[in-house]
């Protein structure tokens, strides 16, 4: 059976370029490919202290449109790309989507385009649930198939990489697998659900409980497992995925569960949400409070039912995991 639109089928064990690999996703989905056996080159922007067996090590300094893939690409069949310009809170550039569109868009189309022109049969493109949007209050969940309606330069970014991927796609015998992760957390994870578990990790008390959002999150090692299906799955041609855990969550079931992963008390309480928002706008938070107390879900069915997949941990597990390893770091103990 062929895995692309007419090309050869993928071979058992095929060679793997992956970008990213020592990002938060990178890093242990390296891990992963090297533990499955597969050949992998992993491109880098600096020498990799790190090795691992049946990994080669390709250094591009950085991204952009004029990297020439042709060494890195020699002998691989399939392409996971996770790098690319991420999404800042606190932004400087000058030009923001410019500089995004430049390594997201860009140097994005250049991999692939070498890629498909090298004999790569299958692009993996780790895109962002941005593409879908910011919030669905008051609103279903998202589907692959909703119209994209990105609100920020990043989301905006993505979409256009996604629409160009999927246009060489057509025009060539490479076939192109989209995945859009909601927020990614696990051992080591930064920003808002890091200083969640900072806060419990504390005892502080927050006045959360009465908000009554969802949110669609997803673990690192669920997304890992989601990635290597699609390396062979032939139902993942030229598709767009969703993924998450499968368990939506409100803030005050993020917390609770977190205290009880840290064998802490839980200190949410009852406070008018309409004053939490207002206290929010005025000490310059309300960026922050919306991404903490506003809705986003995904609808994960198309997912699950076109390649049968299921996330592999469960949210209590996975909370139980990356809380194991906060209070590890906070205790000394390094995990390497």
């Amino acid at each position: 059976m062929s895995d692309g639109l007419g090309g050869s089928p993928i071979s058992q064990m095929p060679k793997i370029l992956l970008t990213g690999g020592t990002g938060f996703v990178g890093r242990p989905l390296l891990d992963a490919l090297a533990n499955a056996n597969y050949p992998v080159v992993n491109v880098t922007r600096k020498h990799a202290a790190t090795v691992l067996p049946g990994v080669q090590h390709c250094i591009i300094p950085s991204l952009s449109e004029d990297n020439d893939w042709s060494v890195a690409l020699q002998g691989v069949e399939v392409v996971i790309h996770s790098a690319g310009r991420a999404h800042i809170m606190n932004e400087t550039h000058s030009n923001p989507l410019q500089a995004f569109r430049q390594v997201n868009v860009d140097a994005t189309l250049n991999l692939a385009r070498q890629a498909a022109q090298a004999g790569v049969k299958r692009f993996i493109y780790i895109s962002s649930v941005k593409v879908n949007g910011e919030e669905t209050d008051g609103r279903r969940a998202f589907k692959p198939s909703d119209a994209p309606a990105p609100l920020d330069d990043y989301g905006v970014s993505k979409l256009e990489a996604e629409q160009a991927l999927m246009g060489l796609a057509r025009k060539t015998s490479m076939d192109v697998v989209i995945i859009r992760p909601v927020l990614v957390y696990g051992p080591g994870v930064k920003a808002n659900f890091e200083k969640m578990l900072a806060t419990v990790n504390k005892g502080l008390p927050l006045p959360l409980r009465t908000i009554n959002n969802r949110r669609s999150l997803v673990f690192i090692d669920n997304l890992i497992d989601l990635i290597c299906l699609c390396i062979h799955h032939p139902k993942a041609v030229n598709r767009v995925f969703l993924v998450s855990d499968g368990e939506d969550l409100s803030i005050g079931q993020i917390l609770e569960k977190l205290a009880v992963a840290m064998n802490k008390k839980s200190r949410i309480f009852a406070f008018p949400q309409s004053l939490l928002g207002l206290a929010a706008s005025v000490v310059g938070k309300k960026e922050f409070f919306q991404r903490l107390c506003g809705s986003l879900q995904v609808d994960i069915t198309d997912t699950q039912e076109l390649l049968g997949w299921l996330p592999p941990v469960s949210v209590d597990d996975a909370f139980a995991i990356t809380a194991r390893y906060y209070q590890d770091e906070q205790n000394g103990i390094s995990h390497g």
